[in-house]
């Protein structure tokens, strides 16, 4: 369970630290590892829903439905068991999960490391995390990113915990725009995607998410690379930027950057596109910050930023999804006021203390450098995509994105089409979800704490089976 920084010595002055050195403890977490291990056994490949649930698993889905006033986008309610990328739904089926929430069960499901964790929350002696309270959990979790992210050169000492990537990425905002004020604008990537709430569906390039609701802020869009054109489309960027910066003199306040294009369609940048951006934004006091929450944990270095090598570059980063308690970096800087960043709730104990198991995972299990498990794992996913087009013409076209994040367009790439793969690969027992617009792609976030080779292969069956039929149909 948590504990403070202390000697063994030390560690007998605290109640909770001799709770968590009790035999009796450790007795019990094993046993509790042990009988989910037994009955996870059973989750270990696709498996259709059990035909004696189907009624009762409808009438669930409608009252649900019904009660949060629109039906879940997938007909999807787990039972509360997993086994790594296999969940089992209330229906008795079995699906391999490579969406994993988009993005936020990265590590699997019912990872025994996490169950370890869960135990540990437990026991705590509270639920949930706030400014006001918070125990040696929040320290050793914010403690680990500012030693992430700095190990390479950056300033994003200060970590500021949040519940959800929204409220990072809002908090965000509030800081540049306090440092840069006046500065009343932003710039940010055609297609970026950063949250639902008022402002940040403001600052997300989708008209749809700003149905019905007032304009929060004044964003201005920007390009995004083009890997057929790099210098072409550097140029045309940088030249879209000095425009704006010429129409609206001292106006900016921050420069908005998703490195890697998520919800966009998993378009993926290059070092000197960025850092000649960032070297103009900076020549016009704004504040650079790099839209993390879905890349982090997810590239060849714990944070994007590392990964294009744009440490010096970047004023404040936000994370969340595989992290499970979301964070706002930023350098001293960039230090907001007394009073402008504030939760009640900053996360659960349980999330807390997840986190820090995945990401402590994923630095010991590999997964960052050059040749590093994510980059073998999106070699091995793309590879067997590139596989799949050469045996079904016309079937795919990509495949894109980075590390463990993977993207690709199917048939015709129109929303509709893909829409229906996802969820017909949804009926044949793989997960998967839409991103981006003309054209629409097909994305995946593997699981990274738990899938195998033979996970991926399997899921590349389902999808070749799934397209045959489409193409054939």
């Amino acid at each position: 369970m948590s504990q403070a920084p202390a000697t063994k010595k030390a560690t007998l002055q605290l109640a909770a630290q001799r709770l968590g050195a009790d035999p009796r403890l450790e007795q019990a977490r094993q046993l509790i590892l042990q009988t989910v291990a037994e009955h996870q056994q059973t989750l270990n490949g696709i498996r259709p829903p059990n035909p004696e649930l189907a009624d009762g698993y409808k009438k669930m889905l409608d009252e649900y439905g019904a009660i949060r006033g629109g039906n879940l986008y997938f007909p999807y309610l787990s039972s509360g068991l997993g086994n790594g990328p296999f969940v089992e739904l209330a229906d008795g089926s079995v699906k391999l999960d490579f969406i994993t929430g988009i993005g936020v069960h990265g590590y699997g499901h019912s990872h025994p490391d996490l169950v370890s964790s869960g135990i540990d929350a437990a026991i705590s002696d509270t639920v949930m995390q706030g400014n006001l309270q918070q125990d040696v959990a929040s320290f050793g979790f914010c403690q680990m990113m500012s030693t992430l992210a700095t190990e390479t050169g950056s300033g994003l000492k200060h970590c500021f915990l949040s519940t959800s990537g929204a409220m990072a990425n809002e908090n965000a905002l509030k800081i540049a725009f306090q440092h840069n004020t006046p500065a009343d604008r932003i710039m940010a990537f055609e297609h970026c995607f950063a949250g639902r709430t008022l402002a940040l569906a403001a600052l997300t390039d989708k008209a749809a998410y700003r149905k019905g609701i007032p304009t929060t802020i004044s964003v201005d869009y920007l390009p995004f690379f083009d890997e057929s054109d790099p210098a072409g489309s550097t140029a045309r960027t940088l030249a879209k930027m000095q425009e704006y910066l010429d129409r609206y003199p001292g106006r900016y306040a921050n420069l908005w950057m998703e490195l890697v294009q998520g919800e966009g369609g998993y378009y993926v940048g290059q070092k000197e596109f960025f850092v000649q951006m960032c070297e103009l934004a900076h020549k016009n006091n704004m504040a650079v910050t790099a839209d993390e929450v879905q890349t982090f944990g997810r590239t060849t270095r714990p944070f994007a930023f590392q990964h294009y090598g744009l440490d010096k570059h970047i004023d404040i980063v936000t994370v969340g999804k595989i992290s499970q308690v979301c964070a706002t970096m930023y350098t001293t800087e960039y230090k907001p006021q007394p009073g402008l960043i504030s939760q009640t709730f900053t996360g659960s104990t349980f999330s807390i203390l997840a986190g820090r198991t995945i990401i402590d995972g994923l630095v010991a299990g590999g997964h960052f450098g050059p040749k590093g498990r994510n980059v073998q794992l999106h070699d091995k996913f793309a590879g067997g995509l590139k596989e799949i087009a050469e045996r079904v013409p016309g079937a795919i076209s990509g495949p894109y994105g980075l590390c463990g994040m993977v993207g690709m367009t199917a048939l015709d790439g129109s929303e509709a089409k893909t829409k229906e793969l996802v969820n017909r690969l949804f009926e044949a027992g793989l997960m998967s979800f839409m991103a981006g617009g003309n054209p629409t792609r097909l994305r995946f976030l593997m699981p990274l704490g738990s899938v195998t080779d033979e996970h991926i292969d399997l899921a590349l069956q389902v999808i070749e089976q799934v397209l045959r039929e489409m193409a054939n149909a």
